[in-house]
């Protein structure tokens, strides 16, 4: 958006900003002609785009490219798909074994996208995605299945209002649009800043509710340096611009935290800002948070060195790991340290003999206790080895 188009939009503040509605009339236009104020430069791999039509790739509003890390085999779920461009590169990626799962709440933008798909699946070799209508903070509703209901039974008055709820509730309930710990990653491409504030909680809430246990979220998105005035907020132009919502940086890693992901890590930061309005910067990053510290913590005997360089670090929840240290861990925590992304950060210390599940105790890792040497060998240890006195090998290579 140029300063001329900032200042244009001065005279539409207001107060009572309906922030869905900005949004919905923004990039309804934005799915039929190119608006490039819209997005910022991404330098997606080519190999994917290949298979495309020009006017999805010309149609896309993203702010960066989590689709980089996705797996093959993985399900994958796309917050404010759009046009479709993430999820069709996203298909490529998984291959057939896999699955995508597109939702947005545009009819225009979904539109778009289902247009292309029997094109651009043939061009790929196989059909694994799917378009949902659904509010993103929102996954359990698919509106279009609420919509049939509705066609059916029109709501008239207060009575007929409240049943349409109730049928909603039932429909979350009983056929869920995104079924709980289903997906393996939740991408989303510079849609949550979209997203009114006083739903965010539960945005994030949804996004670890729909995640399978070790399964992570790749989120790019805008945030800013400064808070955002409230004048700005209330300007629908520089909302649906993907400024006005956007979170600040260090709020939006809290959000992730907040909802109960762990590993919460940049893995991209634009260096320079994408814009800049009365001294706040705004600038695009790639967030990747894991699911799946829940459970109990019970006790097999197991701990981590921390491998340096820094002399300590603490994880979200209070875990201190010393350099070189032998830290003791429950099972759980062992699990996760082990795995990414922080298998390359730790040296895995697992006992002489395992504990039997059904003999573990409950342990409290608040205790950033060391782990005796004993206890991951066995208290009755007692063996002695020493070297052979030709220590090479038969190839001759020495120790």
């Amino acid at each position: 958006m140029s300063l001329a188009e900032i200042k244009g939009t001065e005279a539409k503040e207001t107060k009572d900003l309906n922030v869905e509605q900005a949004v919905r009339e923004r990039y309804s236009a934005a799915s039929k002609e190119q608006e490039l104020s819209l997005c910022c430069p991404v330098n997606y791999e080519k190999q994917y785009l290949e298979v495309l039509p020009q006017e999805l790739i010309d149609r896309d509003y993203g702010c960066g490219d989590p689709s980089k890390y996705v797996g093959e085999g993985e399900t994958v779920l796309d917050l404010g798909s759009g046009g479709g461009k993430i999820c069709y590169i996203a298909s490529q990626i998984v291959g057939p074994q896999g699955r995508v799962l597109g939702v947005d709440m545009n009819d225009d933008m979904l539109e778009l996208a289902r247009q292309y798909q029997s094109e651009v699946s043939e061009r790929i070799g196989w059909n694994n995605v799917e378009f949902f209508k659904g509010k993103i903070q929102d996954l359990a509703l698919d509106h279009d299945r609420f919509a049939s209901y509705l066609n059916s039974s029109p709501v008239a008055d207060t009575e007929s209002w409240m049943q349409a709820q109730q049928v909603a509730d039932a429909l979350r309930a009983d056929e869920p649009m995104i079924v709980s710990d289903s997906v393996d990653v939740v991408l989303s491409n510079c849609v949550l800043n979209l997203v009114d504030p006083v739903a965010r909680k539960q945005l994030f809430a949804e996004i670890h509710r729909v995640l399978r246990r070790g399964g992570r979220a790749v989120i790019s998105d805008i945030v800013c340096d400064e808070v955002v005035p409230e004048r700005l907020k209330n300007n629908p132009g520089l909302w649906s611009g993907c400024i006005s919502g956007a979170f600040v940086e260090r709020e939006f890693l809290e959000e992730f935290e907040r909802a109960g992901f762990y590993g919460i890590e940049i893995v991209v930061r634009q260096e320079e800002p994408w814009a800049t309005i009365e001294g706040i910067e705004f600038r695009s990053i790639t967030v990747r948070a894991f699911k799946g510290k829940e459970g109990p913590c019970m006790d097999h005997h197991q701990a981590v060195i921390y491998r340096g360089p820094w002399k300590s670090v603490t994880d979200d929840d209070g875990h201190i790991l010393r350099r070189g240290v032998r830290t003791a861990v429950c099972e759980k925590t062992f699990n996760i340290y082990t795995s990414q992304p922080y298998a390359d950060e730790v040296i895995p210390v697992v006992p002489l003999h395992a504990v039997d599940a059904d003999e573990a105790q409950p342990y409290d890792c608040r205790r950033n206790a060391i782990r005796d040497p004993r206890e991951t060998k066995g208290l009755g240890f007692d063996k002695t080895l020493l070297p052979d006195a030709n220590c090479c090998d038969p190839e001759g290579d020495c120790c």
